[in-house]
């Protein structure tokens, strides 16, 4: 049985980080050349300054909190921090990095597991996102927002920056059902699975198609900002993998973007899937592991796992998606 004030302490650690790193976010180019790439990354993007300062940021925090180990995208292996520590944390410390030189939104996503007594501290990490202790993400916008589940609901909290502390401003978060946007990156069509082709086919076809409505288009390039407004407003997003080498897992990762986003939409009445089942039923088999992440209002959730689960044409024979079709030059 995990202590509850453990887990209460790595939150307050990781809040702290993030009124730390929103300070300097907020100062943009007086901050210096936080965007400038120091090394390689494994998505290829290029490791920035910011991306390796908010790793330093979270890791001193969770290491004065008593967190065990921390995995971190920023770090190729698991960090041991202490030694009979209780928890665990799973952490992109700054998603949407390539942002930064361009003033949109970043931000923090993050998952606490229990500690298992064990050599391997990897272990820890190993386990489905079903036994996520808390979950959440700081979005660094207009205002910087902390969007926290500890398995019982889904509330939001705003840092007020003359005091560096979170108030709580919205609770019982609910994702709406009704909202007519979808989110993916469509320069990537030519490349998708059917079942999202025939998915967005759907959606652009309107009113005068298969859903009957008119729908809008939404990208932010950012993760984070993307499951915000779907918490807030509903709708769909999609980052499916995909025929392109690399990408048939997709992009984001399992461990610390797709399971705390997903037990923050379950928590919230959504639902989140890798187009076959439900994401935090998963095991990954590595810290760093790829999963297509599909979240959002229940019903358009169902629907693309529908897709996937049907026998549907080949994409050819779709009308938008045939020889001569929209994602053909």
């Amino acid at each position: 049985m995990i202590d509850r004030q453990a887990v209460v302490q790595t939150i307050a650690a990781i809040a702290s980080g993030a009124a730390e790193l929103a300070t300097v976010i907020a100062r943009g180019p007086l901050a210096g050349d936080v965007g400038r790439i120091l090394g390689a990354s494994a998505d290829g993007d290029g490791q920035k300054a910011l991306d390796l300062y908010a790793n330093d940021v979270f890791t001193n925090h969770l290491r004065i909190a008593g967190v065990a180990a921390v995995a971190s995208e920023e770090m190729a292996d698991v960090v041991e921090l202490t030694s009979g520590g209780l928890i665990a944390v799973a952490i992109d410390p700054l998603d949407g990095s390539n942002n930064v030189d361009v003033n949109a939104p970043m931000g923090t996503v993050f998952s606490l597991l229990p500690a298992t007594a064990s050599d391997q501290p990897e272990n820890s990490f190993l386990a489905p996102g079903f036994q996520q202790l808390a979950a959440g993400f700081v979005l660094y916008g207009p205002h910087t927002a902390l969007v926290l589940t500890l398995g019982d609901g889904v509330d939001i909290f705003t840092l007020d920056p003359r005091t560096r502390a979170f108030t709580r401003t919205c609770t019982t978060l609910c994702v709406p059902a009704g909202r007519r946007e979808y989110a993916i990156n469509a320069s990537n069509g030519r490349h998708w699975p059917l079942p999202i082709r025939c998915f967005v086919e759907e959606c652009v076809a309107g009113a005068e198609g298969p859903r009957g409505v008119d729908y809008n288009t939404r990208w932010l390039g950012a993760v984070v900002s993307e499951a915000y407004r779907i918490l807030l407003h509903g709708g769909i997003y999609l980052y499916p993998g995909d025929t392109r080498p690399g990408y048939r897992r997709g992009r984001l990762r399992l461990l610390y973007e797709a399971n705390p986003i997903a037990l923050l939409l379950e928590q919230a009445g959504g639902a989140a899937t890798d187009g076959f089942g439900r994401i935090l039923d998963l095991v990954p088999a590595d810290i760093h592991e790829h999963v297509p992440l599909i979240f959002g209002s229940r019903d358009k959730v169902e629907r693309v796992m529908e897709l996937y689960a049907a026998s549907v044409p080949q994409a050819g024979q779709r009308p938008l998606f045939a020889v001569r079709g929209l994602f053909r030059s």
